[in-house]
């Protein structure tokens, strides 16, 4: 879909609601030294904080998930190469490939509802240009920035000797020739068309005086010296109508997202955002949590609704929405869900019109899991020929692809090898068909050895260091500036 707040996570992308029974429920039901378990293997958690301390970052809870997960993947893809267990069921598959069959569905519908949105209109569009809604300009720069005096001096008189002349029929040659602007001096000076507030205030104040056609005095910005030209109607018509088309699709969206969220009478619960919040940190721990966040008339969103759309982003992203999210204000973290929902809406909307991809498209989807499930077997080198040559029995091949697995983590935490991504239709399918989970209780252990083994090395490497007799800086040391992080606008 061509909207952020209709475009579905996989086109590509947040519950401390849990009781505390639940926990404890969790806590006693896992094995308290298993972090993962991948069918026949488990990830202890010595093993995980073994891993943790061999990592290129500190350890912290959110790498030692990243981790189990990982190698949750690999145990299954590799366990599954081992047994030959190469046969997926179209039901399977089509769970497994929801966000891409959902994305078809959801952009085909769109299409159909949007083909009549932004229809160019010339007249709403040079009224929106004269009335200086939509602004273009080209312009000349003479850059005095970083300059001494004298040089600044001389470039006032540079551009004030252009200026005397300049005119409509020669600026864009004079622009190239002599603008210190590159990016717009090639185009003859254009800065093409851009709305209110994307200038900095004195250029854009100087141009908004200016009728269509008309030239300025020369202006001074903190860039330098500017002669600035708005041009014609005419001059730039086609961009002004792609601009105004793009102003009333955006109009006509809004107003179709608002209608959709009314008719679908969403209504968040009143904890909503603190539960997003604990399935945003966590979405494997929620994949059959069944606690409602909000209802619409297509029907309860629950926690187990939004783990699996997060679950469709790729885990950098994930990683951004829990960092984002959880110290983001209530308002924010229900807007975040809340185009999930609408998402469900436009779903709902498409099985009544019984819109959705083709035969052929889904034939497509299924080859390209078969295509990325085998990749990835050969990236970690536990693809079924391979194995086949390593053992006669099954167990055999299982034991292999493990160690494989395991000498490719080592590799993987110190830096030494790239991540292979295991493509989550791929994982999803391994993990609903092999005993898979990760122990959070486990994680939370691992954590603490190794941020213990950690503090413990740096207390004797620290006791190993013979004492100097140069003077060190004292704690109260004035800290260094931190330098101007503004940016200032384009010129």
């Amino acid at each position: 879909m061509k909207s952020a707040s209709l475009a579905l996570a996989a086109a590509a992308a947040l519950f401390v609601s849990v009781t505390a029974c639940s926990g404890l429920k969790e806590a006693m039901s896992a094995h308290v030294d298993t972090a993962a378990k991948a069918g026949s293997e488990e990830l202890s958690v010595e093993r995980l904080a073994s891993l943790l301390g061999e990592a290129t970052v500190p350890p912290r809870k959110d790498v030692a998930q990243a981790i189990a997960n990982a190698w949750l993947d690999y145990e299954l893809l590799g366990q599954s190469a081992a047994k030959g267990d190469t046969i997926v069921t179209d039901k399977a598959l089509d769970a497994a490939l929801w966000a891409p069959i959902s994305t078809a569905k959801a952009r085909k519908y769109y299409d159909m509802v949007s083909k009549n949105w932004g229809v160019e209109d010339s007249v709403a569009a040079r009224k929106m240009f004269e009335d200086g809604d939509i602004l273009a300009a080209s312009h000349i720069l003479i850059l005095t920035k970083g300059k001494s005096a004298d040089q600044q001096a001389a470039a006032k008189k540079e551009i004030e000797a252009l200026r005397a002349k300049v005119n409509s029929g020669n600026f864009a040659a004079l622009a190239k020739a002599n603008s210190e602007d590159k990016a717009s001096a090639v185009r003859g000076g254009s800065l093409g068309i851009f709305q209110k507030g994307a200038m900095v205030p004195e250029f854009e104040k100087a141009l908004v005086a200016l009728k269509p056609g008309e030239i300025s005095q020369v202006v001074q910005t903190d860039y330098g010296y500017h002669i600035i030209r708005r041009p014609t109607y005419d001059e730039v018509k086609s961009d002004v109508l792609q601009a105004s088309k793009g102003r009333s699709t955006q109009l006509a969206e809004s107003t179709f997202v608002a209608k959709l969220e009314a008719d679908g009478k969403v209504e968040m619960k009143k904890d909503a955002a603190t539960t997003a919040r604990v399935v945003v940190a966590d979405p494997d721990a929620h994949r059959n949590d069944k606690s409602t966040i909000a209802t619409s008339t297509a029907g309860d969103f629950t926690a187990a609704e939004l783990a699996r759309w997060i679950g469709t982003f790729p885990p950098m992203q994930q990683s951004q929405q829990r960092g984002q999210l959880q110290n983001a204000p209530d308002s924010m973290v229900n807007m975040f869900v809340k185009n999930f929902i609408i998402n469900d809406l436009v779903l709902k909307a498409a099985d009544a019109a019984k819109i959705g991809p083709t035969p052929e498209e889904i034939s497509q989807l299924h080859n390209a899991f078969f295509q990325a499930r085998d990749a990835a077997w050969t990236q970690l080198g536990v693809d079924p020929k391979t194995l086949a040559d390593s053992g006669k029995t099954e167990a055999d091949r299982v034991r292999f692809a493990s160690a494989r697995v395991n000498k490719y983590m080592d590799a993987l935490v110190s830096g030494k090898a790239q991540f292979i991504q295991v493509p989550e239709p791929v994982a999803r399918v391994l993990r609903d068909k092999t005993d898979a989970s990760v122990n959070s209780a486990g994680i939370d252990r691992a954590v603490e050895r190794a941020v213990q083994k950690h503090a413990a090395e740096d207390s004797t490497a620290r006791a190993a260091v013979p004492p100097t007799a140069v003077p060190m800086p004292t704690s109260n040391a004035p800290a260094p500036g931190k330098p101007d992080s503004s940016t200032p606008k384009k010129p």
